[in-house]
């Protein structure tokens, strides 16, 4: 299903693009594990997330080539961008090459306050750009503007060696809310 575009002065190369976008599809035909349940595996996600969330890349995708700045992704965004980078062929030669018609390189923080700051500055930008072209974003997926984007306790598990006991105060929170 299209995404209604809010920006009024969307060019019709934008409106081409941003199509190109959508109709490009990161899961192949043939695939047992295609990129959507491997995405959803690793991050523990529901399949609706996930594809939630690959529908939100798609949308940071146009903005970092049809915005006049730099972008940001959210962290659920850059998770999807991460693996469809280790998608190679995918990545490289079909999207950038034949859909986006441009290289698009993912450049990581170099750390440090100033880093922070500079990505606190660009991601506001980015949300706004994003308002302007799409309305407000989901705000499980477009998290606000925070130095961090995900919490330090966050921790990979292998869960077939350790068993996994929710803090108490995190069951009374859930149960409230």
């Amino acid at each position: 299903m299209p995404t209604q575009l809010y920006k009024t002065s969307m060019t019709a190369a934008d409106h081409s693009l941003y199509q190109r976008i959508l109709d490009f599809q990161v899961d192949l035909p043939n695939a047992t594990f295609p990129f959507s349940y491997k995405l959803a595996w690793e991050y523990q996600w529901t399949s609706l997330y996930t594809l939630r969330t690959i529908d939100e890349y798609k949308k940071f995708v146009f903005l970092a080539v049809a915005a006049n700045h730099m972008v940001s992704p959210s962290t659920p965004v850059d998770r999807v961008w991460h693996l469809h980078l280790l998608y190679t062929h995918s990545y490289w030669d079909d999207f950038c090459g034949q859909v986006l018609g441009k290289p698009l390189h993912h450049s990581p923080s170099l750390g440090g306050q100033q880093e922070g700051k500079k990505y606190q500055r660009v991601y506001q930008q980015t949300l706004f750009t994003y308002r302007q072209y799409f309305g407000d974003p989901p705000t499980d997926i477009w998290h606000p503007p925070r130095l961090r984007s995900e919490s330090t306790d966050f921790q990979w598990v292998n869960k077939r060696h350790f068993w996994l006991i929710p803090h108490p105060a995190s069951i009374v929170k859930k149960l409230i809310s």
